[in-house]
């Protein structure tokens, strides 16, 4: 078993972090305080490639593996999970979404502008009432002659006020899952609503945004996948998208650990470095295990999709991945913000934005419970979501 990047991805990760350096950790608290990442690190990503990679070469996209994608993740995550978003959405949710699903003409209508950052995907799935069950949405999608007419509401949605397109998924019969399509909407249509979600706890520079459609009208060629197959699409983009989730937590949980060990060797207490006690170096050693522990898991995860794992193995370890790295993320950064001590509770140093953000990670793209779940059903063959 080979626990070693490759020299491509090596590159990629290098090429990342080097950007990550550079470009997002000077303007992150800046961002934060104004909640508002600025745009331009759009083009930025767009033009380094960040959010092409996977994606076939005809349509702008650059050639690299899942393990290689997730090396990037974990750096932007390591800068800011904000800008981290900005990719796992756009490229790991929606483009993927389209390479995969869609159409000739609809590939080459989005993919080449997504590809290179002149337009940014949301992925409209969760509504008001549904988060993890996903199969319950109430947004409808009616035939209307050769159109669908949509109406509903969505919430939460990363990219939502920014997007130039939404993967949009709404229910077009009442055969419970089975009666989801999804539908690429341009979000300058007439009855399209984004609303900007302000006053969230992190991931302040992020568009995070309430979605109204009244009346939206797509024609059928809008439709991506079959009629009917919409949520398998959404479920399937989000496995991957937890192994995304996974590497940002990682590379999160890992400037945390950074920036307390640069802290401990800085401040003094008692004539000496804080990184001198015993206790504070229990709570460096802790961070450092479960941040390499959550970093294997998601190249394991990452790998076995290179590889083409089954549907169900590989929903069980991207799990797994995200489960443990969202879960870590929050207690490194919590470790950190205890090394810094006062200091850490101030947004003059990285550490409190770190907790901040680190928390939504235990709740998006399926909670942590969620995930145990998932991982049940996979060691007892019983499915806990199945009324009996």
């Amino acid at each position: 078993m080979d626990l070693e990047l490759n020299e491509t991805q090596t590159a990629f990760r290098k090429m990342a972090a080097e950007f990550v350096d550079a470009e997002i950790v000077p303007n992150v608290r800046e961002w934060d305080r104004r909640e508002e990442v600025d745009l331009g690190i759009v083009r930025r990503l767009g033009e380094l490639g960040f959010l092409a990679l996977g994606i076939p070469d005809e349509y702008g996209g650059v050639e690299c593996d899942m393990v290689g994608y997730t090396t990037v993740i974990e750096e932007l995550g390591r800068g800011d999970s904000s800008v981290r978003g900005i990719v796992s959405v756009s490229l790991g949710l929606v483009s993927k979404s389209i390479a995969a699903h869609g159409t000739e003409e609809q590939k080459r209508e989005w993919l080449p502008r997504l590809t290179a950052g002149e337009a940014l995907g949301c992925f409209a799935l969760t509504e008001p009432g549904t988060g993890s069950d996903a199969g319950a949405l109430i947004s409808r999608a009616r035939r209307d002659g050769d159109d669908w007419v949509l109406n509903g509401q969505k919430m939460f949605i990363t990219n939502g006020t920014w997007a130039k397109v939404a993967l949009v998924f709404a229910r077009t019969s009442d055969d419970g899952g089975r009666g989801v399509t999804a539908f690429l909407v341009p979000t300058d249509l007439p009855g399209f609503t984004a609303n900007t979600i302000h006053g969230k706890l992190g991931l302040r520079g992020q568009a995070t945004a309430e979605l109204v459609l009244e009346d939206v009208r797509v024609p059928d060629s809008a439709r991506l996948g079959e009629v009917g197959k919409g949520l398998g699409i959404a479920l399937g983009a989000l496995t991957k998208g937890r192994i995304s989730v996974a590497a940002g937590a990682t590379g999160l949980a890992q400037g945390a650990l950074d920036a307390a060990v640069r802290y401990a060797g800085e401040r003094e207490q008692f004539g000496r470095p804080i990184a001198a006690f015993q206790l504070v170096q229990e709570l460096l050693a802790d961070s450092a295990v479960e941040v390499e522990a959550a970093r294997l898991l998601t190249w394991r995860a990452a790998s076995m999709a290179d590889r083409g794992a089954g549907r169900q193995e590989l929903a069980t370890a991207a799990s797994m991945a995200k489960y443990h790295a969202s879960e870590t993320a929050v207690k490194v950064s919590n470790n950190a913000l205890q090394v810094f001590g006062g200091y850490g509770y101030t947004d003059e140093t990285p550490v409190g934005k770190y907790v901040r953000d680190a928390r939504v990670l235990t709740l998006y793209e399926g909670t942590s419970q969620m995930q145990k779940l998932i991982i049940g059903r996979a060691l007892t063959g019983v499915d806990a979501l199945v009324p009996r």
